[in-house]
């Protein structure tokens, strides 16, 4: 009997686990092994761990976690779950079952790319979706960014601060509000709207945009915005409450809407928040949170106290 199981051996699920283990909680870990960004190099804006690569972060998460012997991390992911009389009942890849007090979901997102050749080869490497994970790394080179909508001219302009040569590519008619046009004008951002046909490529590095009609565009770069789903089952087969998008709702302390049950990373936002982190610190500092909260509703249960968190909400 485990008094939390964390679904999800990512940045956000480590570092609940830390804190519980530090807190003498008895807690295991299932990993699937399939991260949001494994594609990607390096893992940025993640104080004192800026590029170093994602497996390679993971892997020293998973060695600082051998230092508290009440965490056990196994290899596998969960397929499905039921209330049992104490809490959770999981099963397991392997065909085992795992009883908990406490679930923490921190499976992640899977990412819907748009339906263009060629992207998914890039993906990570060179064409990449937040400018904060890769924006910088993207300085003084050619950029595109695809799309026409608001947030994709917003973007454009953004990223005019990290190179002259920013091109937004609406892949089709788009309507672009004057005031938009004059504010991409004066930042130097031009626009394509002819409709992509894919993206060429050299390796892993990005050579080009090719369009249905006119020339291909040279490009080193490129941001798209991608659409997500849940990595795992589990969210739909508690019941947890989601939002349009897939992600789960929760709470600031990282409650779902089933009793027991914790979200953490980017797989899970509140209300007040329109798009789920993607950052890696982010999702970090989601699963310290989580796991603090956790650690606490189960000291409430083991001296018949009051929960403190929900004795805010009186």
């Amino acid at each position: 009997m485990f008094e939390v199981i964390v679904v999800g051996g990512g940045p956000a699920g480590l570092s609940a686990a830390l804190t519980l283990g530090r807190a003498h909680r008895r807690v295991l870990v299932l990993d699937s092994g399939h991260a949001r960004n494994a594609p990607a190099a390096a893992v940025h804006n993640f104080f004192t761990r800026d590029g170093v690569p994602p497996a390679e972060l993971r892997a020293i998460g998973r060695d600082q976690l051998t230092s508290y012997p009440t965490v056990e991390v196994r290899d596998g992911a969960a397929t499905g779950v039921a209330q049992g009389d104490r809490g959770f009942i999981v099963q397991l890849a392997d065909g085992t079952t795992a009883e908990t007090e406490r679930l923490l979901l921190a499976s992640g997102l899977v990412d819907q790319l748009p339906d263009i050749s060629g992207i998914a080869e890039l993906w990570g490497r060179a064409v990449f979706h937040c400018p904060y994970c890769h924006g910088f790394e993207s300085s003084r080179r050619p950029i595109a960014v695809v799309g026409g909508e608001p947030d994709r001219i917003r973007l454009a302009l953004q990223l005019s601060r990290f190179s002259a040569d920013v091109v937004l590519c609406t892949n089709g008619p788009a309507d672009v509000a004057s005031s938009a046009a004059q504010a991409m004008s004066a930042a130097g951002v031009t626009v394509r709207r002819e409709r992509i046909t894919g993206f060429e490529a050299a390796g892993d590095q990005l050579r080009a945009l090719a369009f249905q009609d006119g020339p291909a565009l040279p490009r080193e770069v490129a941001f798209v915005a991608s659409t997500w789903t849940q990595r795992s089952a589990l969210p739909g087969l508690l019941g947890c409450a989601t939002f349009p998008d897939s992600t789960v709702q929760v709470d600031e302390f990282h409650r779902t809407s089933v009793p027991g049950v914790y979200a953490a990373g980017d797989m899970a936002r509140r209300a007040t928040i329109p798009v789920p982190l993607a950052a890696v610190v982010a999702a970090a500092a989601s699963g310290t949170v989580a796991g603090s909260v956790l650690d606490q509703d189960l000291v409430s249960v083991d001296f018949q106290l009051p929960n403190p968190f929900t004795a805010q909400e009186k």
